[in-house]
This record gives structure tokens, C-alpha cells and sequence, in this order.
């Protein structure tokens, strides 16, 4: 039972440092706890239509919160960082950010 690409790739991350990457081909992406890294490869490889050459991936830690007296924890996730090949073409989306 595979899951759907959209299931996958949860949404890009759009941060200073990430931004940075893409000058590089380098894309980072919030994605599903369970996905491994060639499901994610394959996602990202559907949905924008890129060659992927390799993914890192990172599991986030929930950060501490506290409400008044109240306290706990945010959910954890898990963050991936697509490297694309050279001769890829770019992610449109990013390209309208910088």
C-alpha cells in the first residue's frame, strides 16, 4: 500500500537558510514522520517534475511552550533537504520567492 505523493511532501519550508540552498539545487520540505528516503525522492520527483540526486532527512524535536501555568511540548516532524542533479530543472515555487 504506497501512499500518494501530496501525503508525502507536507509543505515547503521557507526560511532564510533554506532559501539559501536553492542556489545550490538544494530544497527543503516538511514530510511525513513515516515517509523513508527514496518514497521521498519519488515524491518530489512526481510532483515538480525534477531529478532528485540524493535527500537528506532530519527528525525536529517538539520545542518546550508554555500558556500561563500550562506547559508542553509542539509536535515533532521530520524535515527533508532534496538535492537535485545539475542538470535538473529548478522548482518553480522557490524561484518565485528569492
Amino acid at each position: 500500500m504506497s501512499k500518494l505523493a501530496q501525503e508525502i511532501v507536507i509543505r515547503p519550508i521557507i526560511t532564510e537558510e533554506s532559501m539559501m540552498g536553492t542556489a545550490n539545487k538544494k530544497y527543503t520540505f516538511k514530510v511525513a514522520k513515516d515517509a523513508n528516503k527514496i518514497e521521498i525522492a519519488k515524491a518530489v520527483e512526481t510532483l515538480f517534475g525534477v531529478e532528485v540526486a540524493k535527500v537528506n532527512t532530519l527528525n525536529v524535536k517538539g520545542h518546550l511552550r508554555r500558556y500561563g501555568r500550562y506547559e508542553g511540548y509542539t509536535p515533532s516532524w521530520k524535515k527533508a533537504i532534496v538535492t537535485l542533479t545539475e542538470k535538473s530543472k529548478t522548482i518553480e515555487f522557490f524561484d518565485g520567492m528569492m
